[in-house]
């Protein structure tokens, strides 16, 4: 299987900025779709953004736009979210996830396939 494995959570007060790093464990990484989700406590998990193949695509959920920056670097295997002008509704954890199937970007946690263990991001006022 693809291993992800999520870096970069802590805690931040608001207004502060953060960037979180998902490593993959293979050079397949470069033909999936990555996705940025995130899950609050209580709460379902959330799409939050993502990313295509070669990076030249990307969406975000409403609330983070022009806050969030998602890129990647598919000779490191890696892919990154920025995180700017953070709020305390941000706080979650964060999860990276692949797509294996698609070439377009998928806002279901459903259609992703490989997802990595999270990390905490709490956002204090």
């Amino acid at each position: 299987q693809v291993q992800l494995v999520e870096s970069g959570g802590g805690l931040v007060q608001a207004g502060g900025s953060l960037r979180l790093s998902c490593a993959g464990s293979d050079r397949t990484f470069s033909s999936y779709t990555m996705g940025w989700f995130r899950q609050a406590p209580g709460k379902e998990r959330e799409f939050v953004a993502g990313i295509n193949q070669s990076g030249g695509n990307t969406y975000y959920t409403d609330s983070v736009k022009g806050r969030f920056t998602i890129s990647r670097d598919n000779a490191k295997n890696s892919v990154y979210l920025q995180m700017n002008s953070l709020k305390p509704g941000d706080t979650a954890i964060y999860y990276c996830a692949a797509d294996r199937s698609r070439l377009t970007i998928a806002t279901r946690a459903v259609r992703y396939d490989y997802w990595g263990r999270g990390t905490q991001v709490t956002v204090s006022s």
